[in-house]
């Protein structure tokens, strides 16, 4: 079932992690092994939960696992597309059946 209008993973980390650990997002950053600036985009919409930051998120929060951080960035990435007018795309014909 598709959620309507799904969060961006990185509301979750904004809204929600960062504020129940209390730590700010450099100190995050630091401890995710990535940039500020990486973690900044990242929980303000700008970019997408990359695989490698699904791992990392997943050792560090020892919580939600790599794939359910992949599974809601696709489930954000697929409602943002699904709002934009549907491409031309002619549909393949399949020989039938003998």
């Amino acid at each position: 079932m598709t959620m309507f209008n799904p969060p961006h993973p990185g509301s979750i980390l904004k809204e929600d992690v960062l504020p129940e650990l209390g730590i700010s997002v450099t100190e995050a950053a630091q401890q995710l092994g990535v940039s500020r600036v990486a973690l900044s985009r990242l929980i303000n919409g700008k970019a997408g939960i990359s695989a490698d930051m699904a791992i990392r998120l997943e050792a560090w929060m020892k919580g939600p696992t790599a794939e359910s951080w992949v599974r809601m960035q696709a489930e954000y990435d697929l409602w943002q597309a699904r709002q934009k007018p549907k491409p031309d795309v002619t549909p393949i014909d399949r020989p039938k059946a003998a």
